[in-house]
């Protein structure tokens, strides 16, 4: 399986391998898109420390880890 998402600055993707038993083979990467000055509508900074081009590679199991931290930290309210 291959799928992506892409936004305004962030380029996501997931790629796992069934048949494959090899670290490595099931992974997540976030990368951040290079950012346009010339746009005042376009993204112009970039985000936080992180520069154009660098990516975050994880494994599946790191990325659910991590998807269960951010699903607790914006878990909608109950009022």
């Amino acid at each position: 399986m291959n799928r992506s998402k892409n936004t305004k600055r962030f380029n996501f993707r997931a790629t796992t391998n069934d048949s494959s038993h090899q670290a490595g083979a099931n992974t997540v990467s976030i990368s951040i898109k290079d950012y346009d000055t010339s746009n005042t509508k376009g993204y112009s900074t970039p985000v936080g420390t992180v520069q154009p081009g660098q990516s975050v590679v994880m494994t599946v199991k790191e990325a659910r880890a991590f998807q269960n931290f951010l699903n607790k930290c914006f878990a909608p309210a109950n009022d």
